[in-house]
């Protein structure tokens, strides 16, 4: 970095990737600082500017030595920050920039036999709440929400019809009798749709999503509310609202389906709520339309039930049908360093894993992990020469099929 572009940074004050510090603050309020960084997306520690970006120069002798230690010795796991040092930013004052990159584990500082989490909140850094700790570990990959167990839940939450279902036909293996509890829970704990837990087996968050008799006795998000608006923005006036709940998994039998999953529910609500047309095809056969391709709504809505997180309990996926376009909202950020574009380019990541795995057993997920450049972006050029929308928007990411484009 050179002087100007450090007088610039330091023009711009304190925000969600720089700090000033003088380098009198302890160790701790070092190891502190570079901890919410590397618990956000990196950052910039500036040593030697007061708060009010004052220059108030370097002091302290061995500087370097000091903040590699203190990063030895408070941090766990242990960080190795870039350091350097621009003399003379101002006549006589020099400046240290302490500079670490998004960690690929989750950081914290130890002190007095003592472990805190910190995160970078604007330009303020605070300890992590139990909600956002558990989010970090889970957007590190070291934590999976859908493996935990739900309090309170027995084998009597789940629908034995389509686990039976599941196992037998789709899978293809044995299957206890419905009789069996013993059996079942075995089954069920060694596929992890159930947890042992001191001596009871407990249904995890991704068994009761997948196959619960009323999931959202237990999880209030697991759920698609779906509304239907007759024009192109949100209204009181809507034609129609749902809330889509029940389990992700249809009930299937040899003959077809019996009883539909929530993925069914959605596309339902989607077609009875938009346009048909109907041509003759060879002069004889009637041909209907339908606004939108059916794999584009299913691919949309399979991706926000397999990937959101199930970590915020406060809202449900979002289905709005528009005049014009399609809208689906799944809450949480992408998971695993995902982006649109990276998802347009058939990048393939999961939160969570076994949701995926099971649905994809269904056959709702493509095993090459290729459904949205095909089945999304593809389907709709083919189907009406639009090209959707792949928005990620702060806590949410946003699925937007056209009719038609201006």
């Amino acid at each position: 970095m050179t002087r100007l572009q450090l007088l610039e940074v330091i023009r711009n004050g304190e925000n969600s990737g720089v700090e000033f510090k003088r380098d009198t603050i302890e160790n701790r309020q070092l190891a502190k600082g570079l901890v919410s960084f590397a618990n956000l997306n990196g950052g910039r520690l500036l040593l030697g500017v007061d708060n009010d970006g004052t220059i108030a120069g370097l002091t302290r002798p061995d500087l370097e030595a000091w903040v590699m230690q203190a990063c030895r010795d408070k941090i766990r796991p242990e960080i190795i920050p870039f350091f350097e040092v621009l003399r003379d930013v101002e006549p006589g004052k020099d400046v240290a920039i302490v500079q670490v990159e998004r960690g690929w584990s989750v950081h914290h500082v130890w002190h007095g036999n003592h472990r805190t989490y910190y995160l970078r909140v604007g330009s303020t850094t605070r300890e992590a709440s139990q909600e956002e700790l558990e989010r970090l570990f889970q957007q590190r990959g070291a934590f999976r929400l859908e493996l935990r167990a739900v309090s309170g839940g027995s084998l009597d939450d789940l629908d034995l019809r389509r686990l039976h279902d599941y196992f037998s036909r789709i899978r293809g293996q044995a299957c206890p009798p419905i009789a069996d509890r013993r059996a079942w829970e075995d089954l069920l704990v060694n596929t992890e749709l159930m947890i042992q837990e001191a001596d009871r087996a407990i249904p995890t968050v991704a068994g009761l999503l997948l196959f619960g008799l009323t999931p959202n006795k237990f999880l209030p998000q697991a759920g698609i509310d779906a509304v239907a608006y007759p024009g192109t923005e949100k209204d009181y006036a809507a034609h129609e609202r749902a809330s889509l709940r029940g389990p992700i998994t249809p009930l299937l039998s040899v003959g077809g389906l019996v009883e539909n999953g929530i993925v069914e529910q959605a596309i339902a609500f989607v077609r009875r709520n938009t346009s048909v047309s109907a041509k003759l095809v060879d002069g004889a056969r009637r041909e209907e339309r339908f606004a939108y391709p059916d794999e584009a709504i299913r691919e949309a809505v399979v991706n926000a039930i397999a990937h959101r997180d199930y970590l915020l309990s406060a809202t449900d996926i979002e289905l709005s049908v528009f005049a014009d376009r399609i809208e689906i909202i799944s809450p949480g950020r992408l998971p695993n360093g995902i982006t649109p574009e990276r998802m347009k380019a058939g990048c393939r990541a999961a939160r969570n894993q076994l949701i995926k795995d099971v649905m994809r057993d269904f056959g709702y997920l493509e095993h090459m992990g290729m459904g949205v450049p095909r089945k999304i972006v593809k389907g709709m050029l083919e189907h009406n020469g639009t090209e959707p929308d792949l928005v990620e928007d702060g806590e949410r990411f946003i699925v937007r099929l056209y009719q038609k484009r201006n």
